[in-house]
């Protein structure tokens, strides 16, 4: 049996991790106890990574191992050519864009349950930040990935429990 193939999707730009998840203090009298949740702007980006990956025909997420490679384009800015003029090498370091670890945690989460089975399975990831576009975008290959043969398939691996 064959591996599935590479999954590439082109998202939207992600919600903030600063605004992906929320909290809030709960009091049962004289007890308070903080909760984190999923917030309702994370589960608008959730469900239309759901939807995006259905339209470019994932039907069910990749089990297993698993590499994900991304690339994080931010907004493009209205005076992008004006900065571009005035340092033509370096502009685009002046760009806004959230950091590449704060989007992937985000993008894991959004992917999790619908193109991948768990982030646990989560092997290799390579990230970078791309050139600004229209409206900032993210674009995600998920990859699978063969999984160890023979002993270390069966935990039997020398010196490990000796």
């Amino acid at each position: 049996m064959s591996a599935p193939p590479a999954i590439t999707l082109t998202l939207p730009y992600p919600v903030s991790a600063n605004r992906y998840w929320a909290s809030r203090v709960i009091r049962k009298g004289a007890q308070s106890m903080a909760v984190t949740y999923v917030s309702a702007e994370a589960k608008e980006f959730k469900a239309l990574v759901h939807k995006l990956a259905v339209a470019a025909g994932v039907r069910a997420p990749i089990t297993g191992r698993v590499a994900i490679a991304y690339t994080l384009h931010p907004h493009c800015p209205q005076d992008a050519h004006r900065r571009a003029k005035r340092d033509p090498v370096g502009w685009e370091d002046t760009v806004q864009c959230i950091d590449l670890d704060n989007a992937q945690k985000v993008l894991l989460d959004a992917l999790k349950g619908v193109a991948i089975e768990d982030d646990k399975w989560v092997r290799k990831i390579s990230a970078e930040r791309g050139t600004p576009v229209e409206g900032g975008k993210l674009v995600v290959t998920i990859t699978p990935m063969a999984t160890a043969t023979g002993a270390q398939e069966h935990g039997d691996l020398q010196g490990v429990g000796a």
